[in-house]
């Protein structure tokens, strides 16, 4: 093979199976001498791949797992296969990986060629998984596009619908995607508003960037996470219920934290926890899921909600 970088890709490509080659065959496979092959093995070690040698007449070549990840050569099917499972975790059917895989997804669709995008698209589209479907669904597209605006400073607009249903269109410096439960927010300086400002991007509709680039600007908390949390908490809500609750603080709040709860500490054993929603239906399943007992400090509208819940289960439920 006259060119040596298209060489050297070959022979990546046949180490990342993973087997051991004999250094007889790799050279036939390539077309080089044993010297040659030796120099490309050496090139690859400088790239980070950790490529073990066996030496003598049985000797040959074998890639190892080493301590960083070197960048990765893959076939069509491979670069498929990836990207649409990154889009699915993207989607929230993996608990807990959805940031990273977004962030994974903006690297990869970058660099995939126009033909292996359609394929991704139709496979994303063409196929169904039996999941438990989400009631504010985000679209894959538009976090990628997000995040690949974050990633670059890149201005970004879109058309947004408030919480109380007015519609505008929205310029803004993105910051950090976030991922609270099974909703996502960007965080961003909103250029029209000069603030800061969280927005939901399930409400957004067309994200895309303008091509102008902007200098970051300093956050004012400690992560994007911190931001989301405290605008969240400043938002108005109908219902706020209190509850005292037998266990300790940090128990709790690993327990009803993905709920939107709040657990403060009242001593050893005992906490005190806050939900806070629109829907009374929804701050009683909270309070449901509770695994301690507890003390509801109000509203009363709550209370009579958890009566009406707890004789529909005691009915319902088989006699002992």
């Amino acid at each position: 093979m006259a060119d040596p970088t298209s060489r050297v890709l070959r022979l990546l490509t046949l180490l990342q199976t993973h087997r051991f080659w004999p250094g007889a065959e790799l050279a036939e496979r390539l077309g080089v001498s044993p010297r040659t092959l030796r120099r490309d093995i050496d090139r690859l070690r400088e790239l980070g791949y950790p490529v073990a040698a066996a030496r003598g007449t049985a000797g040959g070549y074998q890639l190892q797992a080493g301590s960083a990840l070197p960048p990765l050569v893959l076939d069509d099917d491979e670069a498929v296969a990836i990207a649409v499972g990154l889009r699915t975790a993207a989607g929230g059917s993996v608990d807990g990986i959805e940031e990273t895989s977004v962030r994974a997804l903006a690297k990869l669709e970058q660099v995939l060629p126009k033909r292996l995008r359609r394929q991704v698209n139709a496979l994303q589209s063409f196929t169904q998984p039996l999941t438990f479907p989400r009631r504010d669904p985000v679209d894959p597209e538009a976090l990628t596009v997000i995040a690949q605006a974050c990633r670059d400073h890149e201005r970004l607009r879109f058309e947004y619908r408030r919480r109380d249903g007015e519609e505008a269109t929205r310029s803004v410096e993105p910051h950090r995607l976030v991922s609270v439960g099974r909703r996502w927010y960007l965080v961003a300086w909103d250029a029209h508003r000069r603030d800061w400002r969280t927005f939901r991007v399930d409400r957004m509709t067309a994200p895309r960037t303008s091509g102008a680039r902007f200098l970051p600007r300093t956050l004012p908390a400690p992560d994007a996470a911190t931001f989301v949390r405290e605008s969240l908490d400043q938002q108005p809500r109908t219902y706020t219920a209190q509850l005292t609750v037998a266990a300790p603080a940090c128990v709790v709040a690993e327990h009803v934290g993905w709920i939107g709860g709040r657990a403060e500490p009242l001593d050893d054993g005992r906490c005190r926890v806050r939900f806070r929603a629109d829907s009374l239906g929804w701050l009683a399943a909270c309070v449901a899921m509770l695994e301690w007992d507890f003390e509801l400090h109000g509203p009363p509208e709550l209370a009579e909600r958890l009566r009406e819940l707890a004789g529909r289960i005691a009915r319902g439920a088989p006699a002992g």
